[in-house]
């Protein structure tokens, strides 16, 4: 048998496999895809969810109702509680994934028909934006096509088992998925549980370096690399330390503030209280930011 013959029956195995585990999120046409991971529970992106429910429709025609057991937005992943009906999920795969593994990606499309792709691994450990502008690393990248309305699809192996979860289209005929190991294993244990992962908040609103560079060019002030604050959430922790619109964070404790990241890692080290570095005008101060409690996080 020639290697395309190979290729083909590969196809053909991995789509009657995989298949059935894969679903249509949204109705009329829907929004998305998931894929059953266990008995009455569906994972996909968070992205693809508009509220507490969500209509989901399997292989064999049937559309049943889900109520979201969890979501987590900062990681782009949730989990639909909704009867499986038999559908059999997907094992996981032992393999996080290398260059040039020959990878699938079956997905559900409008009509309810199936798409079986195949493309190659091209990278590992990449990083993009999830739905709320935090950074998503460890990613997986291939080139397996995928049309709009795929995300939330699972990247299989050879054997059909879960890789990765389709989450992102680089363009040029790349895309990223969240990798199937360890830790998206027990993230999605703790949604389906309900246990929705916390993190720090600091309440602002913030604008990037180069705008505050020319908010401040513009008023005669020193320019100076940091993140402007463009408002402050009543209550919040940065309102309660005394932040103001128009301070410009210039550092986070003992490291320089220059991109949103910055502050986004210095909030998931989990840590009571934050020094901020803060220029006002032409003054620099430092305030304390105290957190009592982690909260879900919206615009940090």
């Amino acid at each position: 048998m020639g290697a395309l013959e190979e290729l083909s029956d590969a196809t053909r195995r991995v789509g009657e496999h995989v298949g059935p585990a894969v679903v249509r999120i949204g109705r009329h046409g829907g929004r998305g895809c998931g894929v059953v991971v266990g008995p009455d529970l569906v994972l996909t992106n968070a992205h693809n969810l508009r509220g507490p429910e969500s209509t989901v429709t399997f292989a064999d025609g049937r559309s049943d109702t889900a109520t979201v057991a969890g979501s987590d937005l900062d990681r782009d992943l949730a989990i639909l509680a909704v009867d499986t009906d038999g559908a059999t999920a997907l094992d996981w795969s032992d393999s996080s994934g290398t260059p040039g593994d020959v990878v699938f990606t079956v997905a559900r499309g409008a009509g309810g028909n199936e798409r079986v792709t195949f493309g190659t691994v091209t990278g590992t450990e990449r990083a993009f934006r999830g739905p709320r502008g935090r950074r998503i690393r460890g990613s997986l990248e291939h080139t397996a096509p995928m049309v709009r309305g795929s995300s939330g699809s699972p990247v299989v192996d050879p054997e059909g088992r879960l890789l990765g979860l389709n989450t992102n289209r680089i363009g040029e005929g790349f895309y990223l998925a969240l990798p199937a190991d360890d830790d998206l294993r027990r993230r999605v244990d703790q949604l389906a549980e309900g246990r929705v992962p916390s993190r720090r908040r600091l309440g602002v609103g913030l604008a990037p370096s180069h705008v505050a560079r020319r908010l401040r060019r513009s008023v005669g002030l020193p320019e100076r690399a940091g993140l402007l604050v463009r408002d402050v959430e009543d209550g919040s922790a940065a309102d309660e330390a005394g932040l103001r619109q128009g301070d410009l964070i210039v550092r986070v404790g003992d490291r320089d503030t220059a991109t949103a990241d910055d502050l986004f890692d210095a909030l998931d080290r989990d840590e009571s209280a934050l020094t901020l570095r803060i220029v006002r005008g032409a003054d620099e101060l430092d305030v304390e930011v105290r957190f009592e409690e982690a909260g879900d996080p919206a615009e940090d």
